[in-house]
This record gives C-alpha cells, structure tokens and sequence, in this order.
C-alpha cells in the first residue's frame, strides 16, 4: 500500500486546532513551543485562546495550520506511517515541502508569516475577493469569466474537484462572474471570506517579494516527491521548486490534477494532514474509490491507526 500525506490551505483554521493533541503527545508540544520561540511570541496561546478574527488574520493563520500540520505529520511518522508522496493545497505546499526535508521548519514558519503579510498588503482592502462556484462546468464558467472581464480582472483561480471552482480578481468582477455562472446554470455561489483575490495576476508583484524571502533559505531536493499546485507534478530540481512557490501565488491552483497524478502513481491512501476535513471532502468527489482519511485529535489518530493496521493483515 502506497501512502500520501495531503496538507491543507488558509480556511482551515478554527480556534483550538491541535490543543488536545498538545496536551497527549510530547511531539506535538516540542513542535508548538519551538514556533513560539522562532515567532519569538505567544502564538501558541493565540491558537487555542485567541479570537476567531485573530485566526482570520492572514499573517496569523498561515503559520498557525503550517504548525499544527507539521506537528501532526511527526506524529504520523513517529507511528510509523510514512508517506511515499505529498501534495498541499496552497499554503499546504510549503507543509508538504517541510515533511519532504526540502525546507526546515524553522526557516518555513518565517517565509509563510511573511507570505501571509504580503498577501494581505497586495489589494486595497475590498479590492479583490474570491467566490467558490458549485455544479458548473468549466467551459460555461470560462465565458463567464470572459464576459465579466470587461469590469476588471477575474479567473478561475482554484480546481478543486469535479463541480467545485474558486473565482478570484477584482470584487465587481468577480461578482459580476459569480452572477453569470448562475444564470448559467451554477447550483450555488458561495462568496469566501478571504483578505484578497489569491491566486489571480493582481498578485503578480506579491509573487516577486515573495521570491525575494525564498532566496534567503536553504531549499533542497524533496526527498519525497511534492506534487506542486501549478505543475500538478513533482519539481524536478530545487530551483524548480523556488520557482513554482513564487508562481503559485498568482496562479491556479490545480488540486484535481494534483490528485489525479498522485492516484495515477499507484497512492492507495490518502492521509489529510491538519486541521479540518476539506481535502477529503474533495477527494471523494475526485475519486469515491480511494481511502480518504484525515488526522486532527486523539479520536481520528486512533481511527487511522486503527484503519491501516486492519489493511496490512
């Protein structure tokens, strides 16, 4: 059986992630304290005690899935689970990349604080916006696209699965997009709650500030293969790896293709790295026939653990 760790995005943070499995697993504790003392702050305590608009805040909530993923993936290892390959949803790249020893921790918690930072500062606020568009095909959203361009800048910045799309670009032109895609045919439009118009040009420049940070750490070869978001394939060398990170933050973020390829190298099970249950959610859209599971407390570590000792006998 061939096992893959997949690591998920901003949007899956809530208040609380990871403390329970603080309080059970001295791996886990390590890992938060370190990030306190590389944030050089209370940030541990803000995750579990903070507001809900604390979470929110961009530059807050990219370190802090960063850090409950890391933590959890360790804890996988240390059970033994260890994957073959691994994939992240946006932010969840750079997850996948510290699991793969391409990047140290304590040189990935400072890049993503500062990727967070200047994602926020790249729109005026209200500027852009995203809008997640449920049960239309891509052609028809395309045209949309097409049409509500005449008011500014809008893509389909997210394939998530089959029926699930993400506009991104600027808010006139995105709201403009998501009432075509109704009129279309979309069974839902579901404006997101997000800081900017990620993943669309209008963060072409945020892309170069970015890369600026990335010259300033040591990046080496995974050890694993990372199927990156733009590539929807493994980078084959480290200055591919510098160069997709600094593309993706203005690029599409191919997720079903991503999936598609990693099923296509034989990955049996599917492991959803931190918090929440969005990822398996897609997956099963994707593909209903892969093991999907996700790791996030006591409860569902115990259930793994229990799930993939009952396929090895």
């Amino acid at each position: 059986m061939k096992t893959a760790f997949i690591f998920p995005g901003q949007g899956a943070q809530y208040v609380g992630m990871g403390m329970e499995l603080y309080n059970h697993f001295d791996i886990i504790s390590n890992i938060f304290k370190i990030t306190d003392e590389i944030l050089k702050e209370d940030f541990v305590n803000m995750v579990f005690h903070g507001s809900d608009e604390d979470m929110k805040k961009t530059e807050n909530t990219q370190p802090a899935v960063l850090m409950v993923s890391t933590a959890i993936s360790q804890l996988l290892v240390s059970e033994g689970i260890i994957p073959v390959m691994a994939a992240g949803l946006s932010l969840g790249e750079y997850s996948a990349l510290v699991r793969a020893n391409s990047i140290s921790y304590e040189d990935a918690l400072p890049v993503v604080r500062k990727r967070g930072q200047l994602m926020n500062e790249a729109v005026p606020e209200g500027g852009g916006t995203m809008a997640a568009i449920l049960g239309l095909e891509e052609d028809k959203l395309l045209l949309c696209c097409e049409t509500a361009s005449e008011l500014g800048t809008v893509i389909i910045a997210n394939y998530n699965c089959p029926g699930q799309m993400v506009l991104s670009g600027d808010r006139k032109a995105v709201e403009k997009a998501s009432q075509l895609a109704m009129e279309a045919g979309a069974k839902r439009v579901v404006p997101l709650s997000v800081s900017g118009p990620f993943h669309s040009p209008m963060l072409q420049t945020t892309g170069y500030a970015l890369e600026n940070e990335l010259k300033q750490i040591k990046i080496l070869k995974p050890e694993i293969p990372v199927v990156q978001n733009v590539s929807a394939k493994p980078a084959e060398s480290v200055e591919e790896v510098r160069s997709l990170l600094v593309k993706q933050i203005s690029s599409p973020v191919r997720w079903e293709d991503c999936i598609r390829y990693m099923l296509s190298q034989g990955i049996d099970n599917f492991i959803e790295v931190g918090p929440g249950k969005v990822l398996s959610g897609f997956m099963k859209k994707i593909d209903k026939t892969a093991n999907i599971y996700n790791v996030e407390d006591s409860v569902s570590l115990k259930n793994i653990l229990n799930a993939l000792k009952e396929v090895d006998q």
